[in-house]
């Protein structure tokens, strides 16, 4: 398994798409390590106000991206009830018309069997289930009719579930609505508290986080090797998608939030991993020692779990930090956000 030193940036950088307001989000890392504070401490508790609207964005983003998984699965097995239904429905199509060519040749040699009647009223079900009723049908024709009943109950069913499902997704649906207006909401707050800054303010912020984007580019990762296969190659992905802004909500290829990144680099190396950061908490073998962990695992951060990325070597952490950043390595000690406990996959 390769070695990571001084990995090059083989992603192209979208330095381009970061705007005065987006880009005015610095890291919690910046703040620490900044050789140039603002001059106004009224303004570094601006700057501070707006950090803490990003990062309730970021973790509102893992809501909403819990939400919407939820709500692909709905959808999925809504469209799988429905298509099944559909078939039955065809199927019992065929047996009516089945037993419609029976009942039809009975009347023309001058009777209707009382069974075949019952089957052609309103309810022909209340007369099939009293066991007089098959009695007085011909073997063969009651199987016909009892084979049409358990269809027509399983069809009832099946749509029945449907219906419960439409229901459940549309509680998901409302869900997702709430969440994006929650994120947004923290978004528009962090651009109004940007509104107040001077112009030189923002740019000298928006020069901050660039620093830190270029830094991370150089950033030493050491040689250590990946614990497995397809932990390397799912941070070789995630390595190629430096440069890359966060956008949140967003799985890849061209932009992604946190666990956006960690899961499209896990499908890259043929492995399916939850989409959220805290369903990610919880799959492969937990790592309690940050220097423990290994190139290409997981690393969980924040005490709500809502942030993730790949363990880099040398104590670096690639990840896509918030809105505003770009896809980077950053000091795990100086990300501002705590390690909860590492993840190895493969």
């Amino acid at each position: 398994m390769a070695s990571h030193r001084r990995p090059k940036q083989s992603g192209p950088r979208s330095t381009g798409v970061i705007t005065a307001t987006a880009a005015a989000a610095v890291a919690l890392s910046t703040q620490a390590a900044s050789a140039d504070p603002l001059p106004d401490p009224n303004k570094k508790g601006v700057k501070a106000q707006v950090d803490r609207f990003y990062e309730q964005a970021t973790q509102a983003t893992e809501k909403y991206n819990g939400a919407k998984e939820k709500a692909d699965a709905l959808k999925k097995q809504v469209e799988a009830l429905q298509d099944t239904a559909a078939r039955r429905q065809g199927e019992l199509n065929e047996l009516r018309d089945r037993i419609g060519t029976v009942a039809a040749g009975q009347y023309r040699s001058g009777g209707l069997d009382p069974a075949l009647r019952l089957f052609l009223s309103e309810a022909p079900d209340a007369y099939l289930e009293t066991a007089s009723a098959l009695d007085r049908a011909g073997d063969r024709q009651a199987a016909v009719l009892q084979r049409f009943l358990s269809q027509q109950q399983a069809l009832r069913q099946q749509r029945v579930e449907a219906s419960e499902k439409l229901r459940d997704l549309g509680s998901v649906q409302k869900e997702l609505g709430t969440r994006k207006t929650e994120i947004q909401g923290k978004l528009r707050e962090a651009r109004r508290l940007l509104d107040t800054l001077s112009a030189k303010e923002r740019a000298r912020i928006a020069e901050a986080e660039d620093r830190a984007d270029r830094a991370g580019a150089r950033a030493d990762l050491g040689n250590e090797a990946s614990a497995s296969e397809r932990a390397a190659a799912a941070f070789a992905a995630a390595r190629s998608r430096v440069g890359l802004p966060y956008v949140w909500g967003a799985s890849g290829p061209a932009s992604f939030d946190c666990s956006g990144l960690t899961s499209w680099a896990f499908r890259q190396a043929g492995v399916t991993i939850p989409r959220t950061s805290q369903a990610q908490a919880g799959v492969g073998t937990r790592i309690d020692s940050l220097g423990a962990l290994k190139p290409g695992d997981l690393i969980i951060m924040r005490s709500d779990l809502s942030h993730v990325g790949f363990y880099a070597g040398n104590g670096q952490i690639l990840h896509a930090p918030k809105p505003g950043a770009q896809v980077r390595y950053e000091s795990i000690a100086r990300s501002g956000m705590p390690f909860m406990w590492g993840v190895r996959i493969g």
